[in-house]
């Protein structure tokens, strides 16, 4: 049986006077999370053992970032926000630039480090790749294109909800580039950081590098998954 409750918003909690409203102080909005950086191998000889440290430690201290802004979000007055200088619309956008790299950084160590990498051509995604880029090398060529463009950041090839292909992204410090409704599938870390202390400036040299050990059945799963929500949004 449906109710015909209805609820009217005081204008007084619209103004800000949320407490004088209650009587009482306002309690925190129940929000915060906790995650945990995962610890990675990273068996590859292409990367050196103090480098892969390097990176483990950069990915924690990111998840330990975003545990602390979740933590802060969890408390902060909500009536101060506005779009100029506040400190709700600060820890928002840290939010979203450290869930980011995390998630990201995550997916590419799960995605490299593969020294038996091969990929089938009669597999999922080299056949998804041939379809929307024409050939499997006009993909390569795309995505180096795109690791060589990015300032700080990522190259990811991912699939586009709204354009229902496979489309290849430059993702630049500040996860500028990151294209809504998309599914990442492959991810390359491209900041210098990620790879300076063995290829100095040849980031070419790191790009190549990774590429050839792609884990293509972690690919290769994460294009299954994207398929299966293709079908579920194209409905």
């Amino acid at each position: 049986m449906k109710s015909n409750k209805t609820i009217k918003i005081d204008d007084s909690l619209i103004r800000g006077s949320v407490r004088e409203a209650l009587g009482t102080s306002r309690k925190p909005l129940p929000e915060a999370y906790v995650t945990q950086a995962k610890s990675y191998a990273l068996p590859t000889e292409m990367l050196s053992d103090k480098n892969k440290k390097v990176n483990q430690d950069v990915l924690n201290s990111i998840v330990d970032f975003t545990n602390r802004v979740s933590a802060e979000l969890d408390t902060v007055d909500r009536l101060e926000a506005n779009m100029y200088n506040s400190r709700f619309r600060s820890l928002k956008v840290d939010e979203s630039y450290l869930v980011n790299n995390s998630f990201l950084t995550a997916l590419c160590f799960d995605n490299i480090s593969d020294m038996s990498s091969t990929v089938s051509m009669d597999s999922l995604v080299f056949m998804r790749l041939e379809r929307d880029f024409g050939t499997f090398d006009a993909w390569q060529e795309d995505f180096i294109a795109c690791a060589l463009s990015s300032r700080d950041g990522y190259v990811m090839t991912v699939y586009s909800n709204f354009l229902r292909r496979y489309i290849n992204l430059v993702v630049d410090e500040g996860n500028q580039g990151i294209l809504a409704s998309s599914i990442p599938t492959i991810v390359l870390k491209c900041s210098p950081g990620t790879y300076f202390r063995d290829y100095l400036g040849d980031r070419k040299s790191y790009i190549f590098a990774m590429m050839k050990e792609l884990n293509w059945d972690v690919i290769e799963s994460r294009f299954k998954k994207a398929d299966k929500v293709a079908e579920i949004m194209q409905k």
